[in-house]
Parts: structure tokens; C-alpha cells; sequence
């Protein structure tokens, strides 16, 4: 219940498009998306954090990963990783 709750908070922000939550697996769990497209970002972004991951650690193994920005010309695409699971915030960037 306090998952949906954050979740309808989030989405209802100015500007959010879509939210994922995959699992560590790369698996999306809930999507605001159709399912092709959620399973496209979850594929791609799941592999992108991983390498991001693992490249904060290779440069100091007492580090990590705790969030990940990408803008691009259409949107911002914003990824915030825990242990089990990540989620996937898709915003309007001009908004």
C-alpha cells in the first residue's frame, strides 16, 4: 500500500510521462506503460544501470550506484536503484 501511494504521488508530478518498477531480475513489476514499451525500457535501462553500477564500483569498491540521469531531447529518464528492486521515472524535461 505505501508503494502504490509513493507511486501515485510520483506520477502525479508535472511532467511525469510514465513510471516502471522492475525487479533486480530486470522483470517490470508496475508500469504506467503499454507493455511493449515497458518491457523495451526495462530491458535497456536494467543493463544501463548495471554498467553504471558496476563502473562506480570499479573506480572505488566502497561505493555505489544510488541514482541515474539521463536527458535526452525528448524527455528525462531518471532511475533510482535499491537492492531488490529499481525505479524508472520518465519526465517531460521541459515541463
Amino acid at each position: 500500500a505505501e508503494v502504490e501511494e509513493t507511486l501515485k504521488r510520483i506520477q502525479a508530478h508535472k511532467g511525469v510521462i510514465a513510471t516502471i518498477v522492475i525487479n533486480a531480475e530486470g522483470i517490470p513489476i508496475r508500469t504506467t506503460l503499454d507493455n511493449s514499451t515497458t518491457v523495451q525500457y526495462a530491458g535497456l535501462l536494467h543493463q544501463l544501470t548495471m554498467k553504471a553500477r558496476s563502473t562506480v564500483r570499479d573506480i572505488d569498491p566502497q561505493n555505489d550506484l544510488t541514482f541515474l540521469r539521463i536527458r535526452s531531447k525528448k524527455h528525462e529518464i531518471m532511475v533510482a536503484p535499491d537492492k531488490e528492486y529499481l525505479l524508472i521515472v520518465i519526465q517531460n524535461p521541459c515541463e
